[in-house]
């Protein structure tokens, strides 16, 4: 029979679970909704240079006639269709992510953690949600956090170098050994255990980060309720 604190743990686990997911589905929305923005504002520059040279061309030259605006038409629905359908940017690699602006850090690790779920076992995948959900968690804190900080090198060398290198380190190992127990545990095992010790360290930065703003707001929540008290006495 289950106790109050294992059906807390049950519940908050699962509370865990289901926030992962709606994560998930909210940047999977995004990326998606942000793909779609930049292809439009591509198409859109092309095809207002086209405008802009058959224009120009016109002017300097002479009018284009029916062909010529026939062929600026064609031109137009080229470019589009060419940028509608190339292919999507390829997620950053180790090495663009240990030069990534900090800000802009929690994002592309998010993009590069993505394109690992093909390689990583089924296990690892809730992981690497709970991951990216610390790191959207710690997104607006790194806006005022200086890049030298010590804070900022703590957070760059675990995101953008030890978790990469741990993750290509077990994509290295063939696949027929990745349950074969060694040294009293298998590399599947290892994977998962790494990767909650950087979930959970992800989220000690956040929370000692956001010591800090907890302090100043305790501060001016008290120096407010001076204020107020002895404006009414």
């Amino acid at each position: 029979m289950m106790s109050d604190v294992d059906r807390q743990i049950a519940r908050s686990t699962e509370l865990l679970e289901r926030t992962a997911e709606r994560h998930r589905r909210s940047i999977g929305r995004q990326r998606r909704t942000n793909e779609v923005a930049r292809r439009l504002t591509r198409i859109a520059a092309a095809n207002a240079a086209i405008l802009i040279a058959a224009v120009v061309f016109g002017l300097a030259i002479g009018p284009l006639g029916l062909l010529g605006a026939v062929g600026v038409m064609a031109l137009m629905l080229l470019a589009t269709l060419m940028l509608a359908m190339a292919p999507s940017a390829p997620p950053p690699s180790p090495e663009k992510l240990r030069h990534a602006p900090l800000t802009a850090l929690p994002s592309q690790t998010e993009r590069w953690l993505d394109a690992q779920r093909l390689a990583l076992p089924a296990p690892a995948v809730p992981l690497l949600d709970a991951i990216a959900v610390r790191l959207d968690t710690l997104k607006p804190q790194l806006a005022g956090l200086a890049d030298d900080a010590p804070a900022a090198a703590e957070i760059r060398k675990l995101v953008s170098q030890q978790l990469p290198e741990f993750v290509d380190d077990y994509k290295k190992v063939p696949q027929p050994l990745r349950g074969v127990p060694r040294n009293g545990k298998t590399p599947d095992a290892q994977l998962i255990d790494g990767l909650k010790l950087i979930e959970q360290e992800i989220g000690e930065m956040t929370a000692d980060l956001a010591q800090g703003d907890l302090d100043s707001l305790a501060t001016r929540g008290r120096f407010l309720e001076i204020k107020y008290r002895g404006d009414e006495a």
